[in-house]
């Protein structure tokens, strides 16, 4: 699903997620590792307890360069 999120690249292309837009509220996230493939920019984050809390993947679209949580197969969070 497509989502807002707060970040900043640093000159060597590291992405650094400060907050994500959920349910029209901003959330601060802690961020785990991140790696690029052909798809795009993947970074883990660590939602807030209370906020569906818990660590899912963002990507950063390679192709729309639009962010989107992302989900295991199954339906389970990633993260």
């Amino acid at each position: 699903m497509p989502i807002a999120v707060e970040c900043s690249f640093d000159a060597d292309g590291w992405v650094r997620v400060r907050r994500v837009r959920l349910d029209d509220r901003w959330h601060m996230v802690e961020q785990g590792r991140q790696w690029a493939d052909e798809q795009g920019k993947h970074v883990l984050v660590l939602l807030p307890a209370g906020v569906a809390g818990g660590v899912r993947e963002l990507l950063l679209r390679a192709d729309t360069l639009t962010w989107e949580m992302r989900e295991l197969p199954g339906g389970r969070q990633v993260m």
